[in-house]
């Protein structure tokens, strides 16, 4: 493994925008990755295993519901402070960054907004520090862009509830302690329910042989007539809202943390440009190299332009599901363009784990999918400026 040299472009002094705040996480978070992620990350990648010896770090850098209230175990933090966050640890892989936004945004999130003082206090402190590690359960094996369409049901068996159906692609179910699952009571309303590992019933197989997102933890979550606590009903919002609004903010993090693998990329490749020589000269000296190099630092930093408001929005409440969308759909795939450019530029180093290139083109192939496709999150965007639904 290469010395992780990485700098940070900020070719429009956006830092000047941040507070020192802001500065100081962002700083603690991406020295983090430099001295625990980017030693490790390769060998777990090729070894596809989630290196869980960097749970407590997560933690300790705010990984875990930064904006979740320090009463409940969390920093307190804002938005912007989140996104910062995302960006850095993606900037390392975009696995460990799902880790930490799907405890974040997907677990800690809905315990916060959706359950009652018994579920944050008993819940919320241990998934902050790393004892517990959460996972979501909202995909089915035939409802992914469809999610309403669920199947995963509950009845009310008078002391408690009996949950069936299946979950899949579901990121770090293998070693969740809990689950929050969504599924249909007997009326056909969606509601949330708290899952702990260990109820009988429950199993989460692995999903293996997968070539994106190697060091991340993939599984299913299988339900065959598990008892449920009634008080493991999360009571305070129901119907497909309560999921979607989950989702708002895991791909408002998403938004952040795709950046970072797009600012990994070009780094790697602008160092290249200036160290790699052909025809007696740097291949940074050539046009075609200073073309790609010259779009890739413009796309970056109109996404650093468009989260960073976006964040402003998300601080005053204001952030709508259609701005999030087009933040998500914009910054995966400017990522995505980014790191195939940038593996071009290296040739045939550009596909060795000597570099962190290739991995971050394999690992955003599941990121420009997963939480809303690409197309489903264009078509958010043109309901939201036409009015019309096209989504059937």
């Amino acid at each position: 493994m290469r010395p992780d040299l990485f700098q940070a472009p900020d070719y429009y002094l956006l830092d000047d925008l941040l507070t020192e705040e802001h500065k100081l996480i962002r700083d603690t978070a991406r020295a983090w990755v430099k001295k625990e992620v980017s030693p490790v990350i390769e060998d777990f990648a090729q070894r596809a295993e989630f290196p869980k010896h960097l749970v407590p770090g997560l933690a300790e850098i705010g990984g875990f519901g930064p904006y979740i209230p320090t009463e409940y175990g969390g920093a307190g933090l804002d938005q912007i402070s989140y996104g910062l966050i995302m960006q850095e640890i993606e900037r390392g892989d975009s696995g460990i960054r799902s880790t930490s936004s799907v405890q974040s945004s997907l677990v800690m999130y809905p315990i916060w907004k959706y359950g009652n003082e018994d579920q944050r206090n008993k819940y919320l402190p241990k998934l902050a520090s790393g004892e517990f590690i959460g996972c979501f359960g909202l995909t089915e094996p035939d409802y992914g862009s469809n999610p309403g369409g669920m199947i995963t049901n509950f009845k009310d068996m008078g002391d408690h509830y009996l949950l069936n159906g299946a979950k899949m692609w579901i990121s770090n179910a293998p070693f969740a302690d809990i689950a929050v699952v969504w599924a249909k009571n007997e009326e056909g309303r969606i509601h949330g329910l708290i899952v702990e590992r260990g109820m009988e019933g429950f199993s989460t197989p692995e999903t293996h042989n997968k070539w994106s997102l190697r060091a991340s933890a993939t599984g299913e979550l299988i339900f065959d007539n598990v008892k449920v606590p009634k008080e493991n009903l999360l009571p305070n919002k129901s119907g497909l809202g309560a999921p979607l609004g989950c989702l708002d903010s895991a791909r408002y993090g998403i938004a952040w943390g795709a950046i970072g693998a797009a600012m990994d990329c070009y780094d790697t490749a602008l160092r290249y440009s200036q160290e790699r020589v052909q025809f007696d000269k740097p291949i940074g000296a050539t046009q075609l190299q200073q073309k790609k190099l010259a779009e890739m630092i413009t796309e970056i930093t109109k996404a650093q332009l468009l989260t960073w408001r976006l964040g402003v929005l998300r601080n005053e409440g204001r952030a709508t599901t259609a701005q999030i969308s087009m933040a998500k759909r914009n910054n995966v795939a400017m990522a995505l363009d980014i790191a195939r450019d940038a593996r071009q530029m290296l040739g045939g180093m550009g596909i060795t784990g000597e570099y962190s290139i290739m991995r971050h083109m394999m690992n955003l192939e599941s990121v420009v999918t997963y939480e809303g496709t690409h197309d489903i999150h264009l078509l958010i965007t043109g309901m939201d400026v036409t009015g019309f639904p096209a989504f059937k």
